[in-house]
């Protein structure tokens, strides 16, 4: 199954790095956060992604040109006035990457639209660029199938960060810290879809999660995944830096595959 992530957003609210960079392509533990979440996908045996690009896709597309080259033994012999070049070894996924200009202010669900023809007439992964998760890919698909909805979406409970007060007659008679109890799950991403979801997005105004998501509700053709492991979204440098510290402690829930976490200078 082929797996799309958005990865076209301007990342507003990190745009200490944003500026230079789309949000996706921000590194932890060295690189992007795009790839931790490719690597997850790969884990589960899914190697080919469709890469919906838009604000800085130039970027995007350079570093994957660039992936070959930088993940092999090369060879550059320039003696004879030539420029020859040998790959000794490559140490590389067996991915294949799609990549997708959708558009710079194209919404979530015009950018899906956009990449149909890439997708064909088959179901497929979806997600977001900007967050990374432990949930078992494959029981997640063994679900959607069961079901035999239009979508299903994984939906986590966050840890809220207020204090809950109980209060009676103007007087707090209580305080506690709140916990996984108080949220309300949210739509985590790491979605499974039918083509027929296409037929609920209209153009590049769509929004995803606004319309199309709704209808399906209406209709009875979304379901949720309760993943009650770790998610975590990247939308400020506070995040970002929480990621990187679980990386360099070797407690990243995410990551399940062995590769040395380059120390950070």
């Amino acid at each position: 199954m082929k797996t799309v992530i958005l990865a076209g957003g301007f990342g507003s609210r990190i745009s200490e790095e944003s500026v230079y960079k789309p949000k996706p392509m921000i590194e932890i533990g060295g690189m992007p956060i795009l790839w931790h979440i490719m690597k997850e996908y790969a884990y589960y045996g899914h190697n080919e992604f469709i890469i919906c690009a838009g604000y800085k896709q130039e970027y995007i597309k350079e570093w994957f040109s660039n992936y070959f080259l930088y993940n092999s033994d090369v060879c550059f012999d320039f003696r004879n006035g030539r420029n020859e070049m040998t790959i000794h070894e490559s140490h590389l996924e067996p991915w294949k990457v799609t990549i997708v200009d959708t558009g710079y202010n194209t919404m979530t669900g015009g950018r899906i639209k956009r990449i149909q023809k890439y997708v064909g007439s088959e179901p497929f992964f979806m997600t977001y660029g900007d967050g990374v998760c432990d949930v078992d890919i494959n029981k997640l698909l063994e679900f959607h199938k069961c079901h035999g909805k239009i979508a299903t979406l994984t939906a986590v409970k966050m840890k809220q960060e207020k204090g809950v007060l109980d209060i009676e007659g103007g007087a707090v008679k209580s305080f506690r810290e709140k916990n996984l109890a108080d949220g309300a799950p949210i739509n985590a991403g790491y979605m499974v879809l039918q083509p027929e979801i296409f037929n609920y997005l209209e153009d590049d105004t769509t929004v995803f999660e606004r319309k199309p998501l709704e209808a399906l509700v209406k209709e009875g053709q979304l379901m949720s995944y309760i993943h009650e492991g770790f998610w975590q979204c990247m939308d400020n440098v506070r995040e970002r830096d929480m990621l990187e510290k679980l990386l360099q402690a070797g407690k990243a829930p995410w990551k399940k595959w062995e590769r040395t976490v380059p120390k950070v200078q």
